[in-house]
């Protein structure tokens, strides 16, 4: 059994996996930074309020999150406690970036052969209207820095000539210009759209490879705002030519960074090619919660030897998993008297006794009753696991019918793109090797 700390210094994203590692009798503690997330977690885990002073005490360090201020992300932390003996689950202050500047991302990526499409970036609005007017098409809208985590923000292009980019840019310089530093503009690709994601324990990515379908639009059918994520659908798989073209040109270069932990890039796939469209250089939320729920090997083992660089040998479900967020009013706006009046302190009931596939994210425990915590709106995540990706929805949704929380909804359609055509279209054009 080993010592381990968690910590969220910024949003608190890492409770479950926290939860997780000590039901398997690991000692856990768990610091979060933001006073409006200190709750999430209570009853669940053992909390620590001041976690510098718990790192001798930890054999692992996990960070959950890439920011902590403006100036700073926990990349350099990382970086410092590696240095001083520690070992941690995090980043590197080039790795952070990735995210955080998406040319930057684009530079690394092509630096190491890797195809990228036709990017921009723009830190005035105006010049970026006189480029889509200059070369009409379809583009997407990608704010950059601190912005970009408003995820609404995000938007991609449907009219051939631009007109419609042209109008959100000159909206958002209005609504936006003071706070938004600078914007993307990538020209946009039709296919499947698929995210590649790798352990790295600091040497070289940890087989299998996880291959992770996101659901980012709040309602069904992708209509809607853009969140966070509303669900995931993923399978696993050996060093296929998706991984090859993407992740395995960049071992050399993580390896060279020390970096630890999971990392994701967003790809477009189609007959020509395999295109990446952004970096999750840290856990991605819900992807994490759905990874752990199909390990079949023990998640703090896995944790311990990916921070000391050992390989965890890790074994996996064979077929297929779907993860559906629970979410709550306002969710995904910020609407404080509309939480207060739907969504806080909300109890959490379940109408059997099987807690099978239920996965924490914004909640709490309170003499024995589930509660909803935080400000968020997103309780719960529900997983399930299948032969087949119809076999995992039907377990997914099965386990969301056991849920009551007045208000709550979800998108009803995880892993349809899968049954709908996306995996044959991926097959036959020969991206897919063996399942693992």
């Amino acid at each position: 059994m080993a010592n381990f700390l968690f910590c969220s210094l910024d949003a608190a994203l890492i409770g479950d996996i926290a939860w997780q590692v000590a039901g398997e009798g690991h000692d856990v503690k768990y610091y979060i930074e933001a006073d409006s997330d200190r709750e999430i977690a209570d009853g669940f885990v053992p909390k620590t309020d001041d976690w510098r002073a718990e790192v001798g005490w930890a054999d692992v360090v996990v960070f959950d999150d890439i920011w902590v201020g403006s100036d700073v992300g926990t990349g350099e932390i990382a970086r410092e406690l590696r240095a001083e003996g520690h070992a941690v689950v995090g980043g590197t202050p080039n790795t952070d970036r990735l995210e955080e500047d998406r040319g930057y991302a684009m530079d690394v990526l092509e630096e190491h052969g890797v195809n990228t499409i036709e990017h921009h970036v723009f830190e005035d609005f105006d010049a970026g209207i006189r480029h889509v007017q200059e070369h009409p098409a379809p583009y997407v809208i990608k704010p950059l820095g601190e912005v970009q985590n408003v995820k609404r923000l995000l938007y991609v292009g449907n009219e051939d000539d631009g007109s419609d980019v042209v109008d959100v840019l000159r909206a958002y310089k209005k609504a936006w210009g003071h706070r938004m530093k600078g914007f993307q503009l990538q020209r946009k690709v039709e296919g499947v759209e698929i995210a590649v994601c790798g352990f790295f324990n600091g040497e070289s990515f940890v087989e299998p490879i996880n291959f992770n379908f996101e659901h980012k639009k709040l309602f069904p059918g992708n209509i809607g705002p853009s969140t966070g994520e509303m669900g995931t659908s993923m399978f696993w798989a050996g060093r296929n030519e998706l991984f090859a073209e993407t992740l395995g040109k960049l071992e050399g270069w993580l390896a060279d960074e020390g970096y630890v932990g999971s990392i994701d890039v967003n790809c477009i796939v189609n007959e020509g090619g395999i295109y990446p469209l952004e970096f999750t250089p840290r856990f991605g939320y819900p992807t994490i919660t759905l990874q752990e729920e199909s390990f079949e090997s023990e998640t703090g083992q896995f944790f311990l030897d990916l921070a000391n660089g050992r390989d965890p040998g890790l074994e996996v479900h064979r077929g297929y998993q779907v993860g559906v967020r629970v979410v709550l009013p306002p969710f995904p706006f910020d609407d404080e008297a509309t939480y207060d009046e739907n969504s806080r302190n909300a109890a959490v009931v379940f109408q059997s006794d099987d807690r099978a596939g239920i996965h924490i994210e914004d909640a709490k425990r309170v003499d024995g009753q589930w509660r909803v915590a935080g400000e968020s709106g997103m309780p719960l995540v529900v997983t399930g696991k299948g032969e087949t990706m119809q076999a995992a929805r039907a377990q997914a949704y099965e386990r969301v019918d056991d849920v009551v929380i007045p208000n709550l909804y979800y998108r009803d359609d995880i892993g349809e793109r899968w049954v709908d055509g996306d995996g044959d279209r991926l097959q036959a054009w020969g991206y897919l090797g063996p399942r693992t």
